[in-house]
């Protein structure tokens, strides 16, 4: 595999929503550069350089004031690039990481000194080789204070990992809902099994993310401006407003064949949260509370 994947937009238009002094996007990534911060030898994709310089640039020019920044599977549990950009952020970044479940505990307090307050564990397999479950509930055990589990998976293994999710003696975080097949709508099966989840803990958040994957054409969905995703979405969101999160997903990985544009991503905010009140709660209240808790 040697080829390299570009998955972003090059000119992503100005959004015609303005987020919130303060608003924060709360789940996005960064890839090397591969120079400075090579792939790992198992990544799935070999993805174009999009470092800091980057993300800091489309921050601005969205509207926002910071990032969460989510370790990427390409680069392992080499956490370095994300952490690098998180100390150049001036403050204005936090992190999630990804481990081996054999991590010391000195290491975890360094990454808690480096901005990183979660863990993610993927169990998308096309992305991923092995998700041990016994050695993510023993590391989850060992987090330090105040630190959330994210976790990744497809709709279709939900009731699959309930089980192991109900064990999670943290708070969790469902990364773009368990990926719900949208064009059920707001009732279908899949969002009600993610209800159900999520009336199971009162510590269960989620990302209400990823119109641009969920909503693809490629996948049989409508596309940009992705209706089926604001439909099925919003219900969501004003059910379960204290306990939800948005980010953009740049740089998209894997989305090289349906390449969206970053300023209609921040379009879909007033569509799922259309009152003032749940946009504070959803790009500002919610995401402070997990990264920037101390502020509060």
């Amino acid at each position: 595999m040697t080829d390299r994947i570009l998955c972003w937009h090059s000119n992503p238009s100005k959004p015609a929503f303005t987020p919130p002094p303060g608003a924060i996007d709360a789940h996005c990534h960064v890839f090397g550069p591969i120079a400075e911060f090579p792939f790992s030898a198992k990544a799935k994709y070999l993805p174009e350089d999009a470092g800091l310089d980057m993300l800091f640039t489309l921050r601005d020019h969205l509207g926002f004031a910071r990032n969460v920044i989510v370790q990427a599977s390409c680069h392992g549990t080499d956490n370095a690039a994300t952490l690098d950009a998180i100390a150049k952020s001036n403050g204005k970044a936090r992190g999630v990481a990804v481990v081996d479940p054999a991590i010391s505990e000195a290491d975890l307090s360094a990454l808690h000194e480096g901005g990183i307050r979660g863990i993610r564990f993927n169990f998308l397999k096309r992305l991923v080789d092995n998700a041990p479950k016994d050695k993510f509930l023993e590391v989850a055990s060992r987090l330090p204070k105040g630190w959330h589990v994210v976790i990744y998976f497809e709709a279709d293994i939900l009731e699959e990992l309930r089980p192991f999710m109900d064990a999670i003696p943290v708070p969790l975080v469902i990364d773009h809902m368990g990926r719900p097949d949208v064009q059920q709508g707001p009732d279908g099966e899949d969002m009600q099994a993610f209800r159900r989840l999520l009336d199971s803990r009162e510590d269960i958040w989620f990302k209400a993310t990823c119109p641009e994957r969920l909503d693809a054409v490629k996948e049989g969905g409508m596309g940009d401006p992705w209706d089926n995703f604001a439909t099925a979405v919003a219900p969501l969101v004003a059910d379960y407003q204290d306990r939800v999160i948005w980010g953009t997903d740049w740089p998209h990985p894997n989305m090289q064949d349906e390449i969206a544009d970053d300023g209609h991503i921040v379009d879909m905010i007033p569509r799922i949260a259309p009152t003032t009140e749940l946009q504070h709660k959803l790009l500002i209240t919610n995401p402070m509370r997990l990264y920037w808790p101390e502020e509060l």
